[in-house]
């Protein structure tokens, strides 16, 4: 390296004809250091491209998730079950239904089989399939489909929404909503009363939570409505005893993950208008 310093274009240009062989000898060195620096170079590029994510950014490295393991909560004191006039389980057609909310809607347990062992990836729906369980409720209730949390998770982890031992990124959300005919948009976090208002007004939201009543790390929940108290109701995917509890507004606010990427911690979701 140090006779490649030391020797200018010319000199090497007249060494290429005068003397093969050392002029061989001086430029071999840098020729092997530019191939293993183009493979390197390469191989970044690769991993760079591989990690953004469906509907990201492609000039943006998306932010790791928290972990949604799921797991008993932080705080183990869900308020008591609502009266069965406010809200409860029922077959419907060959599904269960949580009454009550905006609309009666699709329930699915991510940790009651048959989802509990199904794959998401490489990892079961009973451990981190909370947010594709979370969206098959959503769909199934809102549209004109049955996607069930198995169906959901296996097209989630083809699109590369599935993050391994973590759960979902956060593109999940707005990518399954649009996939299936919904609109799901970040939600500027207001008031307990802004968001009790949106809910009288048929709105339905998926919020992240972090550790609290509802998770001891990451976990996606339904807002599916409210009461006449001014309590919001919840389809939670991984505990029936949650889904039957009225939870104060602030309560929810205050849980929310503190992730502000791709739309968390909190999505509006509604149907899709046709334009005419």
């Amino acid at each position: 390296m140090l006779a490649v310093v030391c020797v200018g274009a010319v000199e090497l240009a007249v060494c290429k004809y005068a003397d093969p062989q050392l002029y061989s000898t001086i430029t071999e060195p840098i020729k092997d250091f530019s191939k293993q620096a183009a493979h390197s170079l390469r191989e970044f590029g690769s991993s760079l491209a591989a990690a953004v994510r469906p509907g990201d950014d492609a000039s943006e490295v998306p932010e790791e998730p928290v972990e949604q393991k799921a797991g008993a909560p932080e705080l183990d004191n869900t308020p008591p079950a609502e009266d069965p006039v406010i809200t409860e389980f029922v077959e419907s057609e060959g599904v269960e239904l949580l009454t009550g909310g905006v609309v009666d809607m699709v329930y699915y347990n991510q940790s009651e089989e048959p989802w509990a062992s199904m794959p998401y990836g490489s990892d079961p729906i009973g451990g981190y399939g909370c947010g594709p369980t979370a969206m098959a409720m959503v769909v199934s209730s809102l549209t004109d489909q049955t996607v069930d949390p198995g169906q959901m998770a296996s097209w989630a982890a083809q699109q590369g929404y599935w993050a391994p031992r973590s759960g979902s990124y956060y593109t999940l959300i707005e990518g399954a909503a649009s996939t299936y005919g919904l609109d799901a948009k970040s939600w500027e976090t207001g008031t307990a009363e802004e968001l009790c208002a949106e809910l009288a007004q048929g709105k339905i939201f998926v919020a992240l939570m972090t550790k609290g009543h509802f998770t001891n790390s990451g976990h996606f929940i339904v807002l599916r409505g409210g009461t006449l108290e001014g309590k919001i109701l919840v389809a939670d995917p991984n505990s029936r005893e949650r889904s039957l509890a009225a939870w104060e507004p602030q309560l929810i606010l205050d849980e929310l993950s503190p992730a502000r990427y791709a739309g968390a911690p909190i999505w509006e979701i509604s149907t899709r208008q046709e334009t005419p």
